[in-house]
C-alpha cells in the first residue's frame, strides 16, 4: 500500500469519525446531554478500524488488531453507558453549558466537543490503520503487543469493576476508594488504559507502522495532562474531603506501595 493510499484511507476514517460524532451530537441536543460523546468513544475506534479494514480489501492479517480493538471498544462503551445511565450530563459539560444559552452551547459543542473528539480519534487510531496495510507482521512483536494489551485490558476492567462495587454500597458515599487496585495508585483504570494503548502501538509497529506511534503518544498525553489524571486530581482535591491526603500517600498512576 502506497503512502497516498494510506493517506486516502486516513481521510475516509476521519470523515467516518466526524459523521458518527455528528450523529451523536444530533441526539445530544434535545437531551441536553453532551456526555453522550463519551459513550461512543470506544465504539468510534471499532467503527473506524472496521471501515479501514473493509476499504483496504479486508486483509486477513488484520485480525490481530481488530480482535483486541473490538473487545476493548465494546467493553469501554458498555461500561461508560452503564455507569452514566440515569445520571444526566457530566459535570464538565454542565459547567460549559452554564456559560451560554442552549442554542449557543449546541453550536459550540458540535465543534469543540464532538468534532474535536472525532478528529482526535482518527489520529489516535493510527496503529489500527497500520494493521490494514496488508502483508505479514513481525509475529514476535505481535504477541508482545497482545501480552501488553491483555495486561492493560484486564487491569483496567478489574479497576472499573472494583470502583463500581464500591460506589454501589451506599455506606461508601462519604469515603474514598482506596481498596484493591486503587490502594496502589489513584488511577488504576487510566494506568490500564495506557498499557492497552502501548499494546496497540506494538501491534501497529509489527506491521511497520512506526508513523502510527504519535497516535499512541497523543492518547497517553490526553490521559495524563488533559482529560484524565491531572483533571481528576485537581477536581477531587477541591471537592472531596481527604483526597489531598490520599494523594500524598499514593502514586498517581503507576502502581506502587503506599507511602506512610
Amino acid at each position: 500500500m502506497t503512502p497516498t493510499e494510506v493517506l486516502g484511507l486516513f481521510l475516509w476514517g476521519l470523515l467516518a469519525s466526524l459523521a458518527l460524532m455528528s450523529l451523536v451530537w444530533v441526539f445530544s441536543v434535545p437531551r441536553r446531554d453532551a456526555s453522550l460523546v463519551d459513550r461512543f468513544w470506544g465504539l468510534g475506534f471499532v467503527w473506524v478500524a472496521l471501515l479501514w479494514w473493509w476499504f483496504a480489501g479486508r486483509p486477513a492479517s488484520a485480525w490481530v488488531m481488530l480482535v483486541p480493538v473490538i473487545l476493548w471498544g465494546l467493553r469501554l462503551s458498555a461500561y461508560i453507558t452503564w455507569r452514566n445511565w440515569g445520571h444526566g450530563e457530566d459535570a464538565r459539560y454542565t459547567e460549559m453549558r452554564a456559560e451560554r444559552s442552549d442554542a449557543a452551547f449546541a453550536r459550540r459543542s458540535l465543534v469543540t466537543i464532538f468534532w474535536l473528539q472525532a478528529s482526535l480519534l482518527a489520529v489516535i487510531a493510527l496503529p489500527m490503520l497500520a494493521s490494514v496495510r496488508g502483508g505479514m507482521p513481525l509475529w514476535p512483536l505481535v504477541w508482545l503487543g497482545w501480552a501488553v494489551w491483555l495486561s492493560g485490558f484486564v487491569y483496567e476492567s478489574v479497576a472499573d469493576w472494583q470502583l463500581a462495587r464500591f460506589k454501589a454500597d451506599a455506606g461508601n458515599r462519604a469515603r474514598l476508594m482506596d481498596r484493591g487496585l486503587w490502594r496502589f495508585s489513584r488511577h488504576p483504570n487510566y494506568f490500564g488504559e495506557i498499557v492497552v494503548w502501548l499494546g496497540f502501538g506494538l501491534i501497529g509497529l509489527a506491521f511497520g507502522g512506526w508513523w502510527a506511534l504519535p497516535g499512541v503518544a497523543l492518547m497517553i498525553f490526553l490521559i495524563l495532562r488533559v482529560s484524565g489524571v491531572a483533571l481528576l486530581d485537581r477536581r477531587l482535591g477541591e471537592t472531596r474531603a481527604g483526597y489531598r491526603e490520599y494523594a500524598r500517600r499514593s502514586n498517581a498512576l503507576i502502581p506502587g506501595p503506599v507511602r506512610r
